[in-house]
């Protein structure tokens, strides 16, 4: 679907769109990594929080976008064998599993949130919603011990579902991998492995992935609107049209960009030898595939993440970014223990919702 235009670039609405989606990816990774600096310079301390970890996600699959629209514009118009096969479709992949994982770790949350009731694994692990991702807060004794907390990624200190996340993004990584071995072994005439089929078959299965992940943050993302709506608080109000937010842009753009993926090629256009290319069409493909699928719920997490935390105190563990939406460790979905939470946090000064 892509033959190439005056000897061997793309035509110049196909480059067009690529340089102007480099250009909001790129724009992005900056703002998370500027955000992501802010945050550690005011708590250091703490190590790797939840907020952290979401912006130094974010930042990473947004860097690898902007990475793939500007070498595929080099590779098509320089004609670099490699990126038709194995490289391409690596440089492809990469930032998707990045983006995939970040929301499997919002959804983690979500279902911690509507289970704590009926499961305490994480407390009885000694991590609770509110506590570090990578590591709790400890009080600081000594240089080596701070540098230990920032650089510390102990997986007894990660709750179960959030182990479940980084077996199930491992998983797809080394399916990624298989896949790009497999293409590389199929470059030639006389080898019986094709490599668009074999990238076919790996967005096929990535997309279906994805359309799930959409429609499980979709469905707890309504349990947990349902439930905060019985909250007779600010905090709880603000914190309820986020997650409705949420959820409303993870089941638009997850299941447009499955959708494309599982009825087109769009995600493979760095296959320029293999495929054809319709203009406008495409280019559209491309808009809604990318920007709608990847830098609008990026750039909402972003947004709902803006609030610096307030500067890292000994003795007082801080987490205001937090995408559980909750401010209080003792708050449980029963509306009596909500509501009981709530008339505290009016007493105390209001924290960060995320």
């Amino acid at each position: 679907m892509l033959e190439l235009r005056d000897g061997s670039c793309y035509e110049k609405p196909l480059v067009g769109v690529n340089v102007a989606l480099a250009f909001v990816d790129g724009l992005i990774a900056l703002i998370a990594f500027y955000q992501l600096i802010r945050i550690h310079m005011r708590n250091s301390q703490v190590g790797w929080t939840r907020q952290k970890v979401f912006h130094l996600m974010i930042g990473l699959s947004n860097l690898g976008y902007f990475l793939y629209f500007v070498l595929i514009l080099c590779a098509a118009c320089k004609g670099w064998l490699c990126w038709s096969n194995s490289c391409g479709f690596t440089v492809m992949a990469v930032p998707d599993i990045l983006f995939l994982a970040a929301f499997l770790l919002l959804l983690s949350f979500w279902v911690d949130l509507c289970h704590q009731n009926n499961n305490d694994e994480d407390e009885e692990e000694g991590c609770s919603p509110r506590e570090a991702l990578l590591e709790k807060m400890e009080k600081p004794n000594s240089s080596r011990d701070r540098c230990r907390r920032c650089c510390s990624f102990r997986l007894s200190h990660i709750g179960s579902r959030q182990k479940v996340v980084l077996l199930a993004t491992l998983l797809i990584f080394a399916l990624m991998l298989a896949s790009s071995v497999l293409m590389w072994l199929g470059i030639g005439e006389e080898n019986p492995i094709d490599p668009l089929t074999v990238s076919r078959v790996y967005k096929d299965i990535f997309a279906t992935v994805s359309l799930l992940v959409g429609g499980a943050l979709a469905g707890y993302g309504l349990v947990l609107y349902l439930k905060m709506r019985k909250v007779r608080s600010e905090s709880a109000a603000s914190e309820m049209w986020k997650v409705a937010g949420l959820a409303i842009i993870s089941i638009v753009c997850f299941m447009s960009t499955a959708f494309i993926a599982i009825f087109t090629d769009i995600p493979l256009l760095y296959s320029w030898n293999e495929l054809s290319i319709n203009g406008f069409c495409t280019s559209l493909l491309l808009v809604l595939y990318y920007f709608i699928g990847s830098s609008v719920p990026s750039a909402f997490i972003l947004w709902v993440m803006r609030e610096l935390p307030p500067s890292s105190v000994v003795n007082v563990q801080e987490d205001s970014g937090i995408i559980a939406f909750i401010n209080d460790d003792s708050i449980r979905l029963h509306p009596q223990h909500w509501t009981a939470s709530a008339s505290l946090q009016n007493q105390a000064s209001r924290a960060s919702p995320i």
